[in-house]
């Protein structure tokens, strides 16, 4: 448990560039270097993630510290890899800080966008490797990742794997699969308990909101994240609406600005939001907010991960697993090029030495702690 607090801290320092550089981070420490768990596996777990509401790379975080540790290794996950934003956030609302002008600040994010095309880079290739085995498989990655690309929202998010999965178990008849191998005694169902604690707070929370005002503060942000898909950016404009007359237009654009400017997931603009709603006691408001918008993708994960294991276990659903995962890598493909290389290169300089770095990481095995530190000396240099 502690071994997964410590590796997801030192990565909740670290982790700029938004969901899929932090895929690319998982991948390489838990699957390529410690290997924590397999490729399949990890795979399975992104998409799993994908269909789900809520911080799909803190989802993804908190299922391999469950691999690894149990319950309590998923708690550290989350713990590990939320506390410094979390942390820093709180610290930037309770004084009021606007750091977008300091110049070292910002080349530090530039260096460390710099550092999450290289992780990406490499997390893309490792994946494709495995998982694109042959035209099919080729082909559904590239029609996904055009379609995600070209689309937003939910739909453009899950209707690509979703196409793949029913490709895969039409396909799955024309393999000549059998009824009596097709493993359909497999029991399928979800955790009812998990499910149906997600389900008492979601119509519950709001008839206490009225009662405390702490009570009214986690219902707005339980509420927030039991409908979000596509990560942080998604879920601001619903706060908007939902804490108006509770913090000002001004505090939710700091508040975007500054989730930003620091590591970890977009998620923990909760924790300004809360610390700057609740201001008589910023650290409380700013500890319910954060607990609040990641709990209900955290009880959505456990309740139906029973049944995700038993379908990706199914032999008649071989053939959907196989193309979900294809196209799982067309998602992760789509992201990489747009937001990380579009936000990220902006010379033909940053191009050489993203592809430097890229030769290091791969071919010299070159730590990550490094590679952050020499672009960012390449950032002040130029």
């Amino acid at each position: 448990m502690f071994k997964v607090l410590w590796r997801f801290f030192v990565l909740g320092l670290y982790s700029f560039g938004g969901p899929a550089a932090h895929i690319g981070y998982f991948q390489r420490e838990f699957v390529q270097n410690r290997k924590w768990l397999s490729d399949q596996d990890f795979t399975h777990a992104v998409a799993l993630c994908q269909f789900l509401p809520g911080p799909a790379s803190s989802q993804l975080g908190m299922y391999i510290g469950y691999k690894k540790a149990g319950y309590l290794g998923a708690a550290s996950a989350f713990i590990g890899f939320t506390f410094p934003s979390f942390l820093l956030l709180t610290l930037l609302a309770i004084g009021n800080q606007q750091y977008n002008d300091v110049a070292i600040i910002d080349t530090v994010i530039q260096a460390a966008k710099l550092l999450a095309v290289v992780v990406v880079a490499d997390a893309l290739w490792g994946m494709a490797r495995k998982n694109l085995t042959g035209k099919l498989t080729f082909s559904v990655a590239c029609l996904a990742a055009v379609g995600v690309y070209f689309s937003t929202g939910l739909i453009g998010q899950i209707f690509p794997i979703l196409c793949a999965a029913t490709l895969g178990f039409l396909l799955s008849f024309k393999d000549g699969a059998t009824q009596s191998d097709s493993g359909e005694n497999t029991l399928i169902k979800p955790n009812v308990f998990i499910l149906g604690f997600f389900a008492l707070l979601l119509v519950g929370m709001p008839m206490l909101a009225g009662q405390l005002e702490l009570f009214g503060l986690f219902n707005i942000f339980y509420q927030a994240g039991s409908f979000v898909f596509g990560g942080g950016h998604v879920v601001l404009p619903l706060l908007e609406p939902m804490l108006d007359g509770m913090v000002s237009q001004d505090t939710f654009l700091s508040a975007y600005a500054s989730a930003q400017l620091v590591p970890g997931p977009m998620f923990t603009m909760a924790s300004y939001l809360g610390a700057s709603a609740f201001a008589d006691s910023p650290v409380l408001g700013s500890l319910v907010a954060t607990i609040a918008v990641f709990l209900p993708g955290s009880l959505l994960l456990f309740a139906f991960l029973p049944a995700w294991s038993a379908l990706v276990n199914h032999s008649r659903l071989k053939s959907s697993i196989m193309l979900v995962n294809a196209s799982v890598v067309g998602l992760l493909a789509s992201a990489f090029v747009k937001p990380v290389l579009l936000t990220s290169i902006g010379s033909v300089l940053d191009v050489l030495a993203v592809v430097v770095g890229y030769l290091l990481l791969k071919y010299r095995s070159c730590p990550v702690w490094l590679l952050i530190i020499l672009f960012t000396g390449y950032k002040f240099i130029i």
